[in-house]
This record gives structure tokens, C-alpha cells and sequence, in this order.
């Protein structure tokens, strides 16, 4: 917690409260601050508290998906970058490109930071009871997850299922 104070009272970034400028700080009009002394490192941002957590870090992160399976034996890989640049390439090396808009983007960044993903993939994976289904594995930043979506499995995990559905729905 002493981190994220001391880190809070340092940031030379904009702030989500009104307060005066500080010298050498980012003023409305865009002026960039001073640069860090000799010596010194520079400091992390601040999030805006009224957005969601990209990461526990602060630092947004990139998010692979990879579909593979099905009766026609899908590749798909899936990459969205931390800005919300997205590629999808399929198993014939087909690729299509495009960008989050702000609410899918800031959608995705809370659900890379919900505490439920990082426990979804601590759990044992189970054996699948289907051979045809669509299986999928996720990564965020270093956090590995995934499941199959075969219909008499258990249920997936809320979460990694949360941020599939979502990076199905907007890259299609």
C-alpha cells in the first residue's frame, strides 16, 4: 500500500480529481511535463479510478486467443494489443485487422483484471467428454486459461468465457 501512495503522490500525469497543476505538470492545454532529473526514475502512471483496471500492474496487456477444433478443424489466433489494435489469423493464414472501440476496449481491460482469471487457470483442467467441440485457450499477459465448450462438460469458467465471448463478438 506504501508503494501505491508514494506512487500516487509522484505521478507527474493527468488526475482524475480537479486539483491545481503542479510545476512542470500536464496543464488542459497538453503541455507535457518536465523532464525527470538526472538520477531520478521516472514515475508510473495513474489510473483514472472512474475506468476499469487494465491489470493488477496499472499497465495494460496484450490478450492471445487461440480457437482451434470444431468439425472443420479451426485455427484461429486472436491478438488484441494493450491500444485495442486487434489481428486475427486463421488456420489458412487468412488475416483481417481492425481496433476496439472505447467501451469494448474498456470492457476487455476489466475483465484482464478481474482476480477470478488469474484463479480459473490454477484449476486442473478435465478430460473433455466431446471430440468435435471448439476448444480454447487464452492468455493474458502471463495468465494462461482456457476450456472446451462441450455441452456435458462442467461448466467454463466464468471469466475466460467472458473475455472469449467478447473477442468473438467484436472480431468477426
Amino acid at each position: 500500500m506504501l508503494i501505491i501512495a508514494l506512487v500516487g503522490c509522484t505521478t507527474t500525469g493527468p488526475r482524475s480529481t480537479p486539483s491545481a497543476p503542479a510545476v512542470g505538470g500536464n496543464t488542459p492545454g497538453g503541455t507535457a511535463s518536465a523532464p525527470p532529473t538526472a538520477g531520478t526514475a521516472p514515475t508510473a502512471p495513474t489510473l483514472d479510478p472512474t475506468q476499469p483496471a487494465p491489470t493488477r500492474s496499472g499497465a495494460a496487456t496484450r490478450v492471445v486467443l487461440f480457437r482451434s477444433g470444431g468439425i472443420a478443424g479451426r485455427g484461429d489466433n486472436i491478438t488484441v494489443e494493450p491500444d485495442g489494435r486487434w489481428t486475427a489469423v486463421d488456420r489458412a493464414g487468412s488475416r483481417r485487422t481492425g481496433r476496439l472501440g472505447p467501451a469494448d476496449l474498456g470492457g476487455l481491460h476489466g475483465l484482464a483484471a478481474d482476480p477470478r482469471l488469474a484463479a480459473e487457470a490454477r484449476r486442473p483442467a478435465a478430460p473433455s467428454g466431446c471430440a468435435d467441440a471448439f476448444s480454447y485457450r487464452l492468455t493474458v499477459g502471463a495468465i494462461e486459461t482456457g476450456y472446451v465448450d462441450c455441452p456435458t462438460d462442467a461448466a467454463p469458467p466464468p471469466a475466460t468465457r467472458s473475455i472469449v465471448e467478447l473477442l468473438l463478438r467484436v472480431t468477426a
